[in-house]
Formats: structure tokens, sequence, C-alpha cells
């Protein structure tokens, strides 16, 4: 699995990023969900949506996130902004496609901007969807490949495999999901399921 290119890991950890996250993405990104209990965040970067998701919190719903990133220096820029937040947020180092988690392990599971970047995103969706909760949330977006997203990765040398308009829905469609909902725009897809009994 790739690390991020130079261009989008200094993007990734700036104020600016920081800040757009606040104001627009990340509720923009959770479509109306509020998670509770145990969050993981797969490919969350430098940690700017984790620290924003972790700051509309309440006490009350007893956020225990985990920020997980194949890169070290992004699981480092991740774990140094969250320290704020204590023992309520921890970053590690992990690979999408192979989660080191047991099944189940978590009640919400998100996704933001991240699955081109895996390359194999029908599996890193498969091992979210493993340690999600019968029950839990599965919600994030991502980039759809259209020529400007695909020139600009191309440009910067980041390797990637974008999601083409129509194919996500029928992959998760195929997991054990429900209430599925796939919405694309020009350019990005946002998607939110709960997790099913069955495997």
């Amino acid at each position: 699995m790739p690390s991020m290119s130079t261009i989008e890991s200094l993007f990734c950890r700036s104020t600016p990023w920081e800040a757009a996250t606040r104001r627009w993405v990340l509720p923009w990104a959770l479509q109306g969900v509020r998670p509770t209990g145990r969050v993981l965040e797969i490919g969350g970067g430098g940690g700017a949506m984790a620290a924003q998701l972790l700051a509309a919190c309440t006490p009350a719903d007893r956020v225990q996130l985990t920020v997980t990133d194949f890169d070290p220096v992004m699981v480092d820029a991740a774990q140094d902004r969250l320290q704020r937040f204590g023992d309520r947020a921890v970053a590690q180092v992990a690979d999408a496609t192979a989660l080191p988690f047991g099944d189940g392990e978590f009640d919400t599971v998100v996704s933001f901007i991240m699955l081109h970047h895996v390359v194999d995103w029908e599996q890193a969706l498969r091992e979210a969807v493993r340690v999600l909760h019968p029950g839990g949330t599965l919600v994030g977006y991502d980039l759809l490949g259209t020529a400007p997203a695909r020139i600009l990765h191309r440009l910067e040398g980041a390797p990637h495999r974008f999601i083409d308009r129509g194919q996500l829905r029928p992959h998760l469609a195929g997991l054990p999901l429900r209430d599925l909902t796939v919405r694309e725009n020009a350019a990005l897809t946002r998607f939110r399921a709960t997790r099913t009994a069955g495997r």
C-alpha cells in the first residue's frame, strides 16, 4: 500500500485543510451520522478530520477514536495533533487492506478521501466492514476518477486507483451491509451503510 506524495502529505498537515474540515468537510462527509463508542478512521493522514470529529463530540458520545494510516510520517503528525484529546484518541500505522483489529471491534468506521490511495480499495472496504460491529455504521467519501483528478495525481506521482462512476454501489451491495446510500456528483462519491449480523 503506497504512502502519500510530498504534496499531499504537506496539504493534509496544513492549517487551511484543518480549518476547511471543521467548517465544511466533516459535516458534509458524516452525512448526519453522529459517531459514538469505538470509532475507526482508516487512512486518517495527519489527523485533521479526526481532531474535528473529536472536538464535535460530547462526553455522552463516549467516543474512543483510533486513527490509522500506512505512512508513519502521517501517523506521527496525527498523534501530535490528537494529543490534546488524551486517551480518547490513538494513532497507529496500519494497512487498510489488512487491518490489525478483530471482527466487529468498532461501532463506526469512517473513510475520508483515502480509498483511491489504497489501490485495492475493494479490499479496504471489505476490511472496514469486517471490523465493524453488527448495527455499526460505515460512512465516508472519496474522489471519483475524473480527468482532472487523474491528471493531478499523475503529475505529483501519487500512487492511486480511482473509483469510477457507478462502481462503488455494486461492491458495497455485495458486502454484509443494509440501508446503503451512495451519492455521486461530478467529482466525488459519498457512502453510508449499516453492518448486518451476517458475514
